[in-house]
């Protein structure tokens, strides 16, 4: 359909294909009153509310111009007397049943507004009645006497969000949204991403931090507001940062190529960690009486008979000798440095330099080695690049999706959206995943296969492909190199041989293979559930192989997408925080890299890779590394075995922390940096999608507080480095230089863009979101399929530990948790640790849910909560690890593999207990 020309108001003007008259309107300046629209990606217009009639002359009655597309020729009068007080006696009628405004819960809502803007202030008519208060959910209020049931919520929940927990009940006036079958909010399967909050034009349902203490009222408004990013997850969603009086007091989506305004439960009610009473406002330096402990049994209340407040001048003199001495007396085999995924790109480049330059060493990692490593190690092998080949807004062009190892409604939620919509719209959909999860309601295939048996599935998988010849013979000619070696090893691993191995049907295993490959259009994406495994790369070899022999990879709809976890770990890792690349994955070995970089920093470079994160601590108790730095990282959480890591935090002779908060980790420390929350600073992100965005400060540090970036500077130049950059827009130029992969994206276009894609062809051309169309970043241009053998987990089940333990992420909270276990309204959600089990299990081994039980592995044992769980499958147990009272991470197996150097945090061999039965032995 082409465009159209009608009449409105008068004038003569133009209506793209499917363009409401509404839409047109907005577009030409006339303002058209509207309630049950909302003018936002994927919501669709209903209606119901009849706020925006317009007057189409020959036409009886007046038209809803949300929902009503102009024809050629059409005449439309958007304010005649007619509409006009049509318009008048909706808002007349609505507001007979709405508190009055000196009592209603957002004066300021869109209808009070548009009730300004028509002239009604209040009305004739009697209210009807309608629901009592709701108040039952930590972050939300529902107060529905203010509810016009224009079902905006019901839309945001089913069709954006795609969470499906409202719902309208009841009939004419005594319409209202319910919460699955009408139970209170809070004890709904509601996740709180706050889409109802936003959509709703009344304040019927409101976030609770902004009302008054009957939660009836509004009383916070903000004074500014900051477009920003979130700091939460990979997703990298754009948001609007509210404040008042120097503190967030709301945050919103904003309309960014990854969210489109969404937000999840993290982004929108996350925020008050910033403003902890916790948070570190001063340098503190270890008192000399107060040795290094490996328990934790202090608290943030007697920190100070451990440290002392010191100047920034005294605390970086300190931390500067300590790395000095060490660097002296056993050069830079001495020193290690951890940065952190949650700092920009600009404090990552930084941290990575002055490890590098200051100490000639490669000891520099962050935490990309307990979450996708194993992923960038086959990625590089197999096709030269360790970045995402598709986003997962892909997801709306697909065929088929693929979703395994990955619980993106916990760990990606607003990815997951996507991922829903297209389910919802066709898209061939097929989860899998040792534990069920919600996305399988949404599955076309949910294989729930045995724990640890990745590789014996996907090379089934591979079998069928190649067997019923489903791949593409032109395109491995053209563009891949290892399908005959494939072809060869794959002939034993047949569904029916693979069926008892994995636990998955011969025949579903066909036709999961069929679909895939015959598909026109398949994407992959996967988590740290494929590869947090010593197998996590061969996991990761399989799933390049399927793409590689069906040529699902190149094309719009097509790829491979690991979802990364933390806001900038893409980012951070592109910017050289790893081991054995420069920035840009740039090899250390290689000579004529590394004298580019001894050229532009001025010293020699290691030419030997450093070692990773957990060969770091090993080498700190087999007396090697003795001085630490660690900016925004937590290993003393994060890390395997953490009776292991915290033995070794203590071994340290000198050990700085560069933190917000007095985490686990800055326990062990002789010298505390305090530093910025990603709220306070400026900076640059890159999400899982490839997409650059800046951060933008919104409040001020607290206390004496300093920028990360500030900190690196002051420090380097302590060391004798000479830096002399006079702000955030001088890191990145720099770093970039360095970076060809951010060619053609300078500091000023991305303060005019906002977001821009890598790799972009040129300084005004959009970025790539679609990678390897043509040929792949390799010697030759060409991917190489790598087979992969059944290696079993390092430690499997047996009489003593019967169980499988496997541990990742809630919704609710995040790595670990050092931000949100001190966001109030998630810990209110989610405020003890608890382990996850199977009721039948619960039920066979004698104990009850709710009831503290111990969890015990070969390396430790932890106390928590019992919770029942039908997605746990039986004989596992699932345990989050952002609980500092129960650390998953003290039973976790640190066996690595071999590729990617990442630890097996999702599985080892467990048992569990009530807890007095393991005091009564002990």
């Amino acid at each position: 359909m082409s465009a159209i020309t009608f009449s409105l108001d008068g004038r003569d003007v133009t209506a793209e294909a499917g363009e409401t008259i509404w839409q047109v309107a907005k577009r030409e300046g006339v303002a058209i009153p509207h309630l049950c629209h909302k003018d936002a990606p994927g919501y669709r217009s209903d209606g119901n509310c009849r706020a925006c009639m317009v007057d189409i002359e020959g036409e009886r009655t007046l038209a809803a111009s949300c929902i009503r597309t102009p024809a050629e020729g059409m005449k439309v009068h958007t304010a005649t007397e007619r509409a006009s007080k049509a318009r008048e006696m909706v808002f007349e009628l609505l507001a007979a049943d709405q508190p009055s405004r000196d009592q209603h819960p957002d004066p300021e809502s869109d209808f009070w507004t548009w009730s300004d803007a028509i002239g009604v202030a209040d009305s004739r008519f009697a209210p009807c009645e309608k629901p009592a208060q709701d108040v039952s959910h930590p972050a939300i209020a529902v107060n529905l006497e203010a509810c016009i049931a224009c079902n905006l919520c019901e839309r945001a929940c089913r069709e954006v969000q795609v969470n499906d927990v409202i719902g309208m009940a009841d009939r004419g006036s005594h319409t209202v949204p319910v919460f699955d079958l009408a139970d209170p909010m809070g004890l709904s399967t509601c996740v709180a991403c706050g889409e109802c909050v936003e959509a709703c034009p009344t304040g019927a349902l409101m976030e609770k931090s902004l009302l008054d203490e009957t939660a009836k009222r509004r009383e916070v408004y903000a004074e500014e507001t900051v477009d920003s990013v979130c700091p939460f997850c990979g997703v990298g969603c754009l948001t609007s940062v509210n404040v008042k009086d120097g503190k967030i007091v709301k945050v919103d989506g904003r309309n960014g190529p990854a969210n489109e305004n969404r937000l999840c439960v993290k982004g929108r009610f996350g925020f008050d960690y910033v403003a902890s009473p916790q948070r570190l406002t001063k340098p503190l330096i270890r008192r000399e009486d107060a040795p290094k402990r490996a328990d934790l049994s202090l608290t943030a209340d007697n920190y100070l008979d451990v440290f002392r407040e010191a100047s920034w001048d005294e605390a970086l003199d300190r931390a500067a000798d300590g790395l000095s001495k060490s660097f002296k007396d056993k050069g830079g085999a001495g020193i290690a440095g951890f940065g952190s995924a949650k700092g920009s790109n600009e404090e990552a480049y930084l941290f990575q330099k002055l490890i590098r330059q200051g100490f000639q060493t490669n000891n520099v990692d962050h935490c990309t080695r307990l979450c996708h490593a194993s992923s960038v190690a086959a990625l590089m092998e197999g096709i030269g690049s360790g970045a995402v080949t598709a986003p997962f807004t892909a997801a709306a062009e697909a065929d088929c999706m693929i979703v395994i190892g990955a619980r993106p409604e916990q760990n990606h939620p607003v990815a997951a959206t996507y991922i829903k919509q297209a389910a919802k719209n066709g898209t061939k959909l097929i989860v899998m995943d040792p534990r069920g999860q919600g996305l399988m309601r949404h599955a076309d295939y949910g294989l729930k296969f045995k724990p640890g048996t990745d590789v014996a599935m996907l090379n089934a998988i591979l079998n069928v492909i190649i067997s019923e010849e489903l791949y593409d013979e032109q395109y491995i000619a053209a563009h891949a190199d290892g399908f005959e070696t494939l072809k060869a090893k794959i002939v034993d691993f047949t569904p029916e041989a693979m069926e008892p191995v994995c636990g998955i049907a011969a025949e579903t295993l066909r036709e999961v293979a069929r679909l895939y490959a015959t598909s026109q259009k398949s994407i992959i994406f996967w988590g740290m559930g494929v590869s947090q495994h010593v197998h996590g790369t061969d996991n990761v070899r399989c799933l390049i192989a399927m793409a590689l022999t069906t040529g699902q990879i190149g094309r719009p709809g097509t790829g491979l997408h690991p979802l990364r976890g933390q806001n900038n770990v893409q980012g951070a890792s592109d910017a050289g925080l790893i081991p054995m690349v420069f920035p840009d994955y740039r090899p250390v070995e290689n000579a004529d890299i590394r004298s580019e970089f001894e050229d532009a920093w001025g010293r020699t470079l290691d030419p030997v890779r450093g070692l990773t994160v957990v060969e770091i601590m090993d080498d700190i108790l087999a007396g090697g590394i003795e001085a630490m730095y660690i900016q925004g990282e937590n290993p003393a959480m994060s890390d395997p075995d953490q009776n292991h890591a915290r033995k070794a935090l203590t071994t340290l002779k000198h050990l700085i922390v560069q933190d917000i908060f007095l985490t686990e980790t800055a326990w062990h420390a002789d010298v505390i940096l305090p530093a910025s929350a990603h709220a306070e600073k400026l900076g640059t992100y890159t999400n899982t999608n490839r997409q650059v965005q800046i951060g933008r400060p919104c409040v001020p540090m607290p206390g004496d507080a300093r920028a990360d970036w500030q900190i690196l500077i002051d420090l380097a130049n302590r060391l004798g480095l000479n830096w002399t950059y006079d702000g955030v827009p001088a890191i990145y130029e720099e770093m970039r230089a360095y970076m060809a992969s951010l060619a053609n994206i300078s500091w000023d276009r991305l303060e005019r863009d906002g977001t821009v894609t890598y790799p972009a062809d040129g300084p005004d051309e959009p970025g790539n979101e679609i990678l390897f169309g043509q040929s792949f970043p390799t010697a030759d241009g060409r991917g190489k399929i790598v087979p992969a053998d059944l290696v079993p987990p390092s430690e499997l089940p047996d009489a003593d530990f019967p169980l499988v333990l496997t541990t990742g992420r809630m919704l609710e909270h995040w790595h670990t948790g050092a931000m949100t276990r001190r966001a109030t309204v998630l810990d209110a959600i989610e405020p003890e640790p608890v382990v996850s089990m199977n009721p039948r299990d619960i039920s066979a081994q004698g104990l009850e849910t709710g009831q503290e039980v111990t969890v015990e592995t070969r390396r430790g044992a932890i106390t928590l909560t019992l919770r029942a769980d039908r997605d746990v499958s039986k004989g596992m147990l699932f345990i989050p690890f952002c609980f500092f009272e129960a650390p998953a991470n003290f039973l976790t197996n640190p066996q690595l593999d071999p590729f990617g150097k990442i630890p097996e945090f999702k599985f080892c061999a467990a048992r569990i207990a009530p807890a007095h039965h393991r005091q009564a032995a002990e």
